[in-house]
């Protein structure tokens, strides 16, 4: 079977809840990653208390960067929905 013959094969009701299942994951763990990004890089007084006192403030926004590209990359993933494909 063929690449093409893969992609127009139609997606049996199993497949199609399990892919809009994983889509679903994937937004959500998504935006509570970049949330978590945002609690990183945007310290409030709680935060700081936790966070920011104790460790090192280069370390805390590239972890915040690092959280939002990830965040990003699983938003996108859940958008392209490319899960049966090897």
């Amino acid at each position: 079977m063929s690449l093409e013959d893969f992609e127009r094969k139609r997606l049996a009701e199993r497949e199609k809840g399990i892919l809009r299942m994983r889509s679903i994951t994937n937004y959500g763990m998504g935006i509570i990653i970049i949330a978590f990004g945002f609690f990183f890089m945007f310290p409030t007084k709680t935060t700081w208390e936790l966070f920011h006192k104790k460790y090192d403030e280069v370390l805390l926004k590239l972890l915040a960067v690092t959280c939002w590209l990830y965040g990003a990359f699983r938003v996108y993933r859940g958008y392209k929905k490319n899960y049966f494909r090897d």
